[in-house]
């Protein structure tokens, strides 16, 4: 594998390759969507540049567009990540239900029921 030598070139098949295993995406499931073997998945990668149809095709099977896939950089993408992607502990809602509470509304529901059926046997009485 040979490393860039011009730092503002891009290698497109080294960015499919990187944007696969950020997505957790294994060759044989690319190539499988693709309709291709895992073979030729890894000789893509290898590519510098790759064909525009073929790109289009990898980043409709990537779901990203073309863009990410030409203008990729590791370093903005784990900025990115770290900027955007939180622990979210705030959105964590608690519900507190103390068991008192409730049983105290289950015993005000059945006086209720209560009163409620003896009203009803007076009025039947009546009749």
């Amino acid at each position: 594998m040979s490393i860039n030598p011009l730092p503002g070139k891009i290698h497109e098949g080294r960015n499919v390759k990187r944007l696969r295993e950020i997505l957790g995406i294994k060759q044989e499931v690319l190539a499988d969507a693709l309709g291709f073997n895992q073979q030729k998945i890894s000789l893509l990668e290898q590519r510098e540049n790759i064909d525009p149809a073929v790109l289009e095709e990898i980043a409709k099977a990537l779901k990203v567009p073309v863009e990410a896939i030409k203008n990729f950089s590791e370093e903005a993408t784990y900025n990115n990540i770290a900027n955007n992607f939180h622990d979210n502990a705030y959105l964590i809602n608690y519900q507190f239900n103390p068991i008192e509470k409730i049983v105290e509304l289950y015993e005000r529901l059945l006086e209720s029921e209560k009163a409620k059926v003896a009203l009803l046997e007076k009025m039947v009485e009546k009749k």
